[in-house]
């Protein structure tokens, strides 16, 4: 809930800002060491960062203001701001320089098998073969280029996966009142949202009049000491801040010391007569005290509420807000962080390798292996022959360069990468890239309701009340104009309006705009679209329009004080302010509740009639009022109940500002503990249904989904009438609901939360088989439907936007955060972030991740068979007494054709539109299935075949081994080569039906062109040839082979027609090598 929106009134503390009006004298540097913590050394060390966050906790916040040279209600000028962001560089935590790239590239001559064949070159120089030397030299230079070129881009794809996700932080600027000429500097990502400012004594100078605050979202990495920094419930801790204001605020600190309660954080001075140093639970840490309280004589830093060294009023870098809101001075930012200085001393190590690059490595390592003893068994054969051991050394060591798959890895982390970054432009964004291959396997998605399925747009749609025969329809401009409004249906528009934490948009507060704007608010249902002048969560809007249709004042402002407030959560379901009497002439105050029906119910003992009377609510009443909801929840409206009356006994409090707009209080008495209890012996004033249209296209994905065989869950905190409409509008399955009997257990396509906490794990997975929906959750039951989901085998995808939904993002296999609305503990806990909270994106999602594991089988698969092939044909040969076919030099151009260009586009083919079609992967299959051993045994065989038959053919005729016979047999490799990296764009489409497109992937058309056009030179250009040993071949010559290399083509497209196209009916299903294990 968004709590920054109240404006100042006037009343301010002093600006302290005596130096930082543009064109200033700078700070001394004396000044600086002491007020803005600047960087005393190039690297600060943790104990600098503990003294300095020590330091500021003892200090005031009129001290803090003067210390940093800034304001604690307006913040930092912008220009102020960017001229410290020169002296202190961005708030980003440093790193190591990279290594120089020349260096990086000399370092790929450290591979063994490089070392070997440059011995191998210089042993030949020894000997006198000059022109093998310069070859092998050449070649080796051309392997070690490709290498790192493919490293180097696959580090950079690594690289660029981290800024994806930027990090952001709300602050106040100061930004001069509009005049002529004026300008501040241009900060991205403007907010709407403004600042609450703390009540206060005192005048206001006219320096101070003509500026105003404004909040804006801005980089994190623009952050600078003495900026003011707002941050709520969810949010991430930008920079290490002293706590100017707290209300009810916990923070995470789990991240820094290992400790997982929540920490409450206040805005008071640590005591000076404190003069000790708590130290946390985790004494290697050792945190400073006035941060979050530490553990002391063996307590944990959980049980510390209330230490003896005063109040805790440190946030630092990293941390997470658990609950309340606050705002506070940043003093240090980037390495000069506490939490900079611990990344900075772990910056050297690596991140754990995913499940799949790691069985890659495994792959590697057996293929390995494998080749080593088939080069073995080739060098002891031409021992026995004979031959020269120079030539079997140099011929040896080149096919274990080609033929060992050193590049695998690389380019499966390369793949991976190019396929998140695909994924962001579908506004999917990974944060861990382990997970993309599991995305393929997920069989169950379950998703929140509200702004994922549904638009979050809530229109007022019905009105009820006790003695309106029927729900008012209040949906449209007209109808609610030409309705005279009964003194209960007023009643409710006052508790909607005054139980709410929306506020108008920032262009409507300019030049009195917002009085005369109470027609702008508008909405167009035809197209789903909403036009207000409001700002804030959706059913807080959805009422402030409802008052703004029916012509009435927001009253917020002319009423007293807000004394205190219940925000609303998943698991207490409503939302509550107390209000004081204006000027604070009596301490008489007043509750206003608005929440899910039986909780209000619950809180009230009678009710307004039509015409304004209280009576006591009987059970009759009450009942009568619980099927008014029902009967609105039947179609598909979210059903609100409102409630009002005077507290009847008032716990101390002061109120927290003159205004009763949403705002905040330095002390922590806004928000308290037993609360609840001020929201007793209420009067209920009745209902309002609020219309959540779905997202355009959701019901078409949802459907999609259902035919890849993975089913969708809906959990929502709405009422079970509610959800089981929106869930039929959508299309989803819903089972028919049935009896229990001996054969047959009851199928429920409904649970409710209090149903889910009857019912033992193993009930709730049998229940999984029908139940498709779940209404009235927390979220606790999400947690527990996704273990009742694992416990069947199922791989889960859950979505979450709050932080309560942290501990169920991170069980399930798949987390999923909204973007637009998430909170930042959400998305720290999730595995994807959907940047437009769109269900949709899910699809897609989905659809990347089994893309991108076929594309990884389709690649494996054009490179195994190329090792094997090439290895087959030097076995055979030298079996058989034969000169080798191929020299160092072509097998270790091949090598480059089987890692360079036209595999790594295998990893960049597009989605296959039917890739739905496929069930998922299940949980272990295995990247080589035996369809995928198969296909390249059989292909592998076609190849050394067909390049067997033109060596044998060219050889017999004279006699004997030339130039032209090893050209021949190198060049038919090369186009063999080609021919199959064609056929390997898709393991079960047909190139020659259209269904794979010849231009759909341009690099795999560059990488072939410029892999036959690297082969025509190497043949045809005159240096090349003395390198490669080849000699030109005539236009017969290259039509000939270009007729024998396609055959590995027909067949394998026989292949896919006899198993996916014979009677068209079996290719729904069978595609992919992942369905055969």
């Amino acid at each position: 809930m968004d709590r920054f929106t109240r404006k100042d009134d006037g009343n301010a503390l002093p600006l302290y800002q005596h130096s930082q009006e543009p064109g200033s004298a700078r700070p001394s540097e004396m000044e600086r060491s002491w007020s803005t913590s600047p960087k005393m050394s190039p690297r600060t060390t943790s104990a600098q960062s503990r003294s300095v966050a020590d330091d500021y906790s003892y200090l005031n916040l009129l001290e803090v203001a003067a210390r940093q040279k800034t304001s604690l209600t307006h913040g930092l000028t912008p220009a102020e701001a960017l001229s410290r962001l020169r002296d202190y560089g961005p708030n980003e935590i440093p790193h190591d320089e990279p290594e120089p790239i020349w260096l990086r590239f000399l370092k790929q001559f450290q591979e063994p098998l490089i070392v070997l064949l440059l011995v191998t070159a210089g042993a030949s120089i020894v000997v006198g073969n000059m022109d093998d030397a310069v070859s092998i030299t050449v070649a080796v230079t051309i392997v070690v280029s490709v290498g790192f070129v493919q490293e180097y881009r696959s580090e950079k794809s690594i690289e660029a996966l981290n800024h994806l996700v930027p990090n952001h932080a709300h602050l106040v600027r100061q930004a001069s009142k509009a005049s002529p000429g004026s300008r501040s500097p241009n900060w991205p990502g403007a907010g709407d949202r403004t600042p609450d400012f703390p009540e206060s004594s005192g005048s206001v100078t006219p320096e101070e009049e003509v500026l105003e605050a404004t909040s804006s979202k801005v980089m994190a990495a623009q952050l600078v000491p003495g900026d003011l920094v707002l941050f709520t419930t969810g949010d991430r801790i930008p920079a290490d801040i002293r706590v100017t204001k707290a209300a009810d605020l916990t923070i995470d600190v789990s991240n820094l010391t290992g400790e997982n309660q929540p920490v409450r954080v206040t805005a008071h001075a640590r005591p000076r007569r404190a003069l000790g140093v708590p130290s946390y639970g985790n004494a290697s840490l050792q945190l400073p005290s006035p941060s979050f309280g530490g553990a002391r004589d063996g307590h944990s830093a959980a049980g510390a509420k209330g230490d003896h060294d005063g109040p805790h009023n440190i946030a630092y870098m990293g941390t997470l807000v658990r609950s309340g809101h606050g705002q506070g001075i940043v003093f240090a930012t980037g390495g000069d962080t506490h939490f900079g200085t611990i990344a900075t001393s772990v910056s050297g190590t690596e991140s754990p390798r995913s499940p799949l690059q790691i069985s890659m490595d495994d792959l590697g390592s057996q293929l390995s292996k494998a080749s080593f003893v088939i080069i073995g068994l080739i060098s002891l054969i031409g021992w026995f022959q004979g031959k020269k051991l120079l030539e079997i050394f140099t011929i040896s060591i080149s096919l274990a360069v080609a033929a060992i798959p050193e590049g695998l890895p690389i380019i499966v982390t390369v793949t991976l990468a190019l396929g998140v970054h695909r994924m962001a432009k579908h506004n999917a964004i990974v944060r861990r890239m382990p997970k993309v291959e599991t995305l393929g396997s997920v069989n169950v998605v379950c998703t929140d309701k509200t702004g994922t399925l549904t638009t979050n747009h809530m229109t007022t749609a019905k009105m009820w009340f006790f003695g309106s025969n029927d729900a008012l329809n209040v949906e449209s401009d007209d109808e609610a104009t030409e309705t005279k409004l009964d003194p209960a249906a007023l009643r409710i528009l006052r508790i909607g309006n005054i139980a709410n934490d929306a506020r108008l948009a920032r262009k409507y507060t300019e030049n009195g705009a917002a009085e005369r704007a109470v027609l702008s608010s508008t909405q167009n249902r035809a197209h789903t679209s909403t036009y207000t002048r409001w700002v804030g969560q959706p059913t807080d809007i959805a009422m402030l329009d409802l008052l703004d249709r029916f012509k009435e004042h927001d009253v917020r402002e002319s009423i007293g004080p807000r004394v205190s407030e219940t925000p609303f959560s998943s698991e207490r379901k409503w939302m509550g302010v107390t209000i004081g009497t204006e000027g604070g002439k009596s301490d008489k105050e007043f509750a206003y509740m608005k929440g899910a029906i039986d909780k209000v119910l619950e809180a009230c003992d009678t009710y307004v009639t039509k015409d304004g009377r209280e009576v006591v609510l009987d059970s009759a009443r009450r009942e009568e009022s619980l099927q008014a909801a029902e009967q609105m929840a039947s179609q598909g409206l979210r059903v609100l109940a409102f409630a009002s009356g005077p507290v009847a006994r008032v716990r101390g409090g002061r109120p927290s500002a003159r205004s009763n707009t949403p705002g905040t209080d330095s002390a922590e008495s806004l928000v308290h503990h037993g609360v609840e209890e001020q929201y007793r012996g209420l009067t209920f004033a009745g209902l309002v249904g609020m219309s959540d249209p779905p997202r355009p296209g959701v019901g078409r994905s949802i459907r999609k989904l259902m035919r890849g065989r993975v089913k969708v869950i809906m959990i929502t905190g709405d009422a079970e009438t509610t959800a089981l409409a929106i869930g039929r509008q959508l299309g989803m399955a819903v089972a028919t609901p049935t009896a229990h009997t001996s054969n047959q257990i009851t199928v429920r396509p409904v649970l409710r939360g209090d149903e889910i906490d009857a019912m033992s794990d193993e009930d709730l997975a049998r229940a999984m088989d029908h139940t498709t929906i779940f209404a009235r959750t927390n979220p606790d039951h999400k947690l527990k439907i996704i273990r009742a989901l694992q416990s069947r085998g199922d791989i889960v995808a859950m979505t979450g936007d709050g932080v309560n939904d942290a501990p169920a993002l991170k069980k399930a296999d798949i987390g999923i955060a909204m973007g637009m609305h998430g909170t930042d503990v959400a998305k720290e806990a999730s595995d994807m972030i959907l940047t437009d909270d769109d269900f949709s994106t899910i699809l897609h999602a989905i659809e990347e991740g089994k893309a991108i594991f076929n594309n990884i089988q389709n690649f494996l698969t054009f490179q195994l068979s190329t090792s094997a092939a090439g290895l087959s044909l030097v076995l055979i040969c030298t079996a058989l007494g034969f000169k080798s076919p191929l020299n160092a030099m072509q097998i270790l151009w091949i090598n480059i054709i089987m890692d360079g260009p036209p595999a790594q586009s295998l990893g960049v083919e597009a989605v296959d539109k039917d890739v739905m079609n496929r069930p998922p992967r299940r949980r272990g299959d295995a990247v080589l299935t035996r369809r995928l051993v198969s296909r390249v045994l059989t292909q592998a065989f076609i190849i050394m075949a067909g390049t067997m038959l033109v060596y044998t053919h060219e050889m017999l005729d004279d006699g004997q081994v030339t130039r032209r016979d090893t050209t021949m047999t190198f060049t038919c490799f090369v186009l063999f080569d080609m021919f199959n990296a064609l056929t390997c764009r898709s393991e079960s489409k047909s190139v020659l039906r259209g269904e794979v497109g010849l231009w759909s992937n341009v690099l795999f058309n560059w990488a072939v062109a410029g892999s036959l056009m690297g082969q025509l030179a190497v043949v045809y250009f005159p240096w090349l040839q003395e390198v490669f040993q080849t000699e030109g071949l005539g236009l017969r010559d290259l039509l000939g082979l270009l007729v024998l290399c396609s055959s590995v083509f027909w067949v394998d497209e026989g292949r896919k027609w006899w198993r996916y196209g014979k009677g068209g009916g079996r290719r729904g299903f069978g595609g992919g090598y992942s369905q055969a294990v």
